[in-house]
């Protein structure tokens, strides 16, 4: 594990420590980025500095042992039974946990790493068979949007896809896939996914099954904790309202701090958002605004490209009156962080500062 091979060409440790930068971070700045970090990682620092993507509040720094994010790629390589030499995509952004760890199972299981920039839709430059791939469901999202470029996706033999949430309408296209699909759970404290559960094929499940080691149960609050000592140094206590069948497998069902408290009932965004998503043409978000009576109040973002008429059908139509969005703000942007999450703390602030100047000219 002194060594890595990228777009065919084996270079050793020293060589990326050492001396002049070797051939592959002369062709493009995340070429650059990727030999800054693997310089980094075949320090004799033995921990890594991370960042989390700061999706529903500030970002936060993490340190944690490289023999942790070791752990966690054996786990995920032999789970995929990946072999050396195997064509690894990496497309995800080298700031984050999920486009590092691509890098750590390149090194070690002797994948042949292939380095493109990160975009929205990394396939349309791939021409060659690729063998494992980690995406962003907005990543999976685009490419299914053209035959072209559901055939080149298809063509990987083993996709997983995490840092949020898969829609119900690309898991049906994903079904059918002839290859290896799965959908990941895990966060930048894990270092990576945990658990995993499978899209395609016969052994498609809407649960996610732990990974072997991985012990998980629920909090007085319904919300998942997870005992993972190979990748964790204690105990994890997350935000995220879970299910967890007799088998041990689990579903997510939302954020605790993505739920909206208004005039005590309880509304998740995820599941409203869920639920509109398939008529939405334009990037949109769920949150809330301060409201005199309920106390908070259901608002939605979204940027240009939905007919106003179009939203309040679907609304009225598809979702229960005590999850309906009591506002709706057209926006340039749905803020995100990073790694393409919706940025919920700005989201928020987004939709309170609409609601302070709507006040205002009424004033």
């Amino acid at each position: 594990m002194n060594s890595i091979i990228v777009d065919g060409i084996c270079y050793r440790k020293e060589e990326i420590c050492e001396g002049n930068p070797p051939a592959f971070a002369a062709t493009a700045p995340f070429h650059r980025q990727l030999h800054l970090f693997l310089r980094e990682w075949f320090s004799p620092s033995p921990t890594l500095t991370l960042h989390t993507s700061g999706s529903t509040g500030k970002p936060k720094t993490i340190v944690v042992q490289k023999d942790r994010m070791l752990q966690s790629a054996a786990m995920t390589c032999d789970f995929l039974r990946l072999k050396k030499g195997d064509k690894a995509l990496l497309c995800l952004p080298l700031e984050y946990i999920a486009g590092k760890m691509m890098v750590v199972r390149a090194v070690y299981a002797g994948l042949d790493l292939r380095p493109v920039e990160p975009s929205g839709n990394p396939m349309a430059e791939i021409t060659q068979g690729i063998d494992f791939a980690a995406m962003v469901p907005l990543q999976v999202y685009n490419s299914l949007q053209t035959e072209e470029g559901k055939k080149r996706i298809s063509q990987i033999k083993k996709l997983i896809i995490g840092g949020g949430a898969m829609d119900e309408r690309p898991e049906e296209l994903l079904r059918d896939f002839p290859h290896e699909v799965y959908s990941t759970y895990g966060m930048t404290e894990t270092v990576s996914h945990i658990a995993i559960r499978r899209l395609s094929g016969h052994a498609a499940d809407s649960y996610y099954t732990p990974l072997p080691g991985v012990f998980l149960k629920l909090s007085g609050d319904q919300t998942l904790v997870i005992d993972a000592p190979h990748v964790a140094d204690e105990t994890l206590y997350t935000n995220d309202i879970a299910e967890i069948r007799a088998d041990g497998s689990f579903r997510v069902l939302g954020r605790k701090d993505n739920v909206i408290n208004s005039g005590g009932v309880k509304i998740q965004i995820e599941e409203v958002e869920r639920v509109l998503h398939p008529y939405m043409s334009a990037n949109f978000a769920v949150t809330s605004v301060p409201h005199p009576k309920l106390g908070e109040a259901a608002a939605l973002l979204i940027e240009s490209g939905t007919d106003a008429q179009h939203i309040r059908q679907v609304i009225e139509s598809r979702l229960p009156r005590f999850q309906r969005p009591l506002h709706i703000f057209r926006v340039e942007a749905i803020p995100q962080t990073g790694n393409g999450k919706t940025d919920r703390a700005a989201a928020k602030e987004m939709a309170a500062e609409r609601i302070s100047h709507s006040v205002l000219r009424q004033g």
